[in-house]
C-alpha cells in the first residue's frame, strides 16, 4: 500500500500483487512469475513497471470505474424507460426490446434493458419457471408428427369476441400453423386440417387430446368389440380415410411443444395484434399469414434429419368428400330425408334404404347414395296434421234363441231356471223388434 490511497482490488489481483512485489525483490524471476499467475512475460514487465512508477494501485486495470465508450447515453436510456412505462408495461425485456427496435427506432440490448428496469425498480413481466418434466427427445424428421389443439382464450383483449386458436406445430423443427375460429370443432378442426395439408402436405402422424372432437365418446357396440374396432370421431374418420396416423395424448403435458407454443402466443401475439389494433377473426387470420413465417423464421429448429416427410395429397382425391361430417340417414316411402330437424326431398328416382349426408366445412351440403350425388331440395312448408273427430256408434247385438228342436229344450224340459232365461230372451227379442 502507498501512502493513504485506498485500492479496491480483486482476490486475484491481491495475489498477483504479491506475485510481482517478489519478483521485484528478485526473490523469484519474472519467468516464474509468469508461470504462477499464468500471464505473459511482457505482461509481468509491464506490470512491474506500473508499480515501481505508481505504487500498489497500478495492479489495478485503469478502465476500472471508467464509462465505457459504449454506454447508451442517459437520454435515450430515460426516453427507453418511459416508452416502456407508457406503451411495454406488461411487455417483457426480449420482447420489449424487439419492439423498440420495430416500432420506435431505438436498439437496446433486452439484457440492458432488463438491468435497466431492476435498477430502476420498474416492475417487468418475468418468465414464469416451468415444472420439471421427462424431457423427450423431437421426432427426427419434418413432416414425422404434428401436434395439434385448440386454445379458447381471450385473444383480442375485450376489443373483440372470444375465438379459439386451432394451432399445429411440427415436433422436429417447431414450424408453428394457425387459423382463429369461433369455436373449437369438428368444422374448424377439418378446415384448419384442409389449410395445413394444402400448404405443406400430409404428416404421417397427428398428435391429439381427448377432446370429443378428436375421440369419439360413443360406446363401442357388440359388432365393434367383436371386430376389435374403436369408435371413431368424424374428424377422427377423416384422418383414416386420408391414411395419417392419429396419437391421443393422456395428459396436457404429454403434448408440451403445442401447450407452450399457446403460452408463447397468448403473451406474444396478443401484444402484437394489440400494437396493430386488430379487433375482428377475419383480422387475425390474415396477421398470421405475414406473422407465422417471421416466427418460424426466428425460432423454429432444423431437424436431426433433413427429409421432408410430408406426402403430397394424392391426384384425384376429393378432399371436400373426406373432410366432411358424414350422416347416415333412412330414405323414406315417399322419398323425403329427415336430418337437423329439417326435411328434404329427394328429386331422383333411387332405390335405397339409406343415404348419406355431407356437411362440408364451407357450409354446402350433400345428400349421396353410394358414389351418386342426389339432387334434392328442401321442404319449408310442412302440411299441418288435421284432427279428425272420431264417432261412436252403438249397435244392439241380436241374443241367441235356441229354437224348438234345439237338444237344449228337450234335455231340460222341465227346468223352471231355463224356462225363465227363455222368458227373458224372448222379452229382449221383441224389444229389439220394436227399436228396429
Amino acid at each position: 500500500m502507498a501512502g493513504k490511497d485506498i485500492i479496491m482490488a480483486t482476490q486475484d489481483e491481491l495475489r498477483a500483487l504479491h506475485v510481482i512485489h517478489k519478483a521485484i525483490d528478485k526473490v523469484i524471476t519474472q519467468k516464474d512469475a509468469s508461470e504462477t499467475i499464468y500471464l505473459s512475460e511482457r505482461q509481468i514487465r509491464r506490470k512491474v513497471k506500473r508499480i515501481r512508477e505508481e505504487g500498489d494501485k497500478g495492479i489495478i486495470h485503469r478502465s476500472r470505474g471508467v464509462s465505457s465508450n459504449r454506454t447508451t447515453p442517459d437520454k435515450i436510456r430515460s426516453k427507453v424507460l418511459m416508452l416502456f412505462k407508457d406503451k411495454y408495461p406488461d411487455f417483457g425485456p426480449t420482447l420489449a426490446s424487439e419492439k423498440l427496435f420495430e416500432r420506435d427506432k431505438i436498439k437496446v440490448n433486452d439484457e440492458t434493458l432488463r438491468l435497466w428496469l431492476i435498477d430502476e425498480s420498474i416492475p417487468y413481466k418475468k418468465r414464469k419457471k416451468r415444472p420439471h418434466r421427462q424431457w423427450r427427445e423431437r421426432k427426427e424428421c419434418y413432416g414425422q408428427m404434428v401436434q395439434m389443439d385448440g386454445s379458447e382464450h381471450d385473444w383480442f383483449e375485450g376489443r373483440g369476441p372470444y375465438c379459439v386458436l386451432m394451432g399445429y406445430i411440427d415436433d422436429a423443427t417447431g414450424k408453428p400453423f394457425g387459423r382463429f375460429y369461433e369455436y373449437e370443432g369438428t368444422v374448424p378442426a377439418m378446415d384448419s386440417f384442409k389449410r395445413y395439408i394444402k400448404k405443406r402436405g400430409l404428416p404421417l402422424s397427428v398428435y391429439l387430446d381427448m377432446h370429443s372432437t378428436y375421440k369419439s365418446t360413443k360406446k363401442l357396440t357388440i359388432e365393434d368389440e367383436l371386430k376389435n374396432q374403436e369408435a371413431l370421431s368424424q374428424f377422427g374418420r377423416s384422418l383414416k380415410e386420408l391414411s395419417v396416423e392419429f396419437i391421443y395424448a393422456h395428459s396436457a403435458p404429454a403434448k408440451g411443444r403445442i401447450e407452450r407454443l399457446f403460452e408463447t402466443f397468448q403473451d406474444r401475439l396478443i401484444k402484437e395484434m394489440r400494437l396493430e389494433n386488430i379487433c375482428a377473426i377475419d383480422q387475425a387470420n390474415d396477421f398470421l399469414d405475414y406473422y407465422l413465417p417471421i416466427y418460424a423464421k426466428r425460432f423454429a429448429v432444423k431437424a436431426s434429419k433433413m427429409e421432408d416427410l410430408h406426402r403430397p395429397i394424392p391426384k384425384g382425391i376429393d378432399l371436400d368428400r373426406i373432410l366432411c361430417i358424414k350422416t347416415e340417414r333412412s330414405l323414406r316411402n315417399d322419398f323425403t330425408v329427415a336430418h337437423n330437424k329439417k326435411l328434404y326431398q329427394i328429386l331422383d328416382n333411387v332405390r335405397a334404404k339409406k343415404v348419406f349426408i355431407e356437411e362440408r366445412v364451407d357450409g354446402s351440403m350433400v345428400i349421396r347414395y353410394k358414389d351418386s350425388e342426389l339432387k334434392y331440395k328442401e321442404i319449408t312448408n310442412r302440411p299441418e296434421k288435421t284432427e279428425t273427430q272420431k264417432t261412436y256408434e252403438f249397435k244392439l247385438h241380436k241374443i241367441y234363441v235356441p229354437p224348438a228342436n234345439h237338444p237344449w229344450r228337450k234335455r231340460y224340459p222341465h227346468n223352471s231356471q231355463y224356462q225363465q232365461k227363455e222368458e227373458v230372451a224372448q222379452e229382449e227379442k221383441e224389444l229389439l223388434l220394436t227399436v228396429t
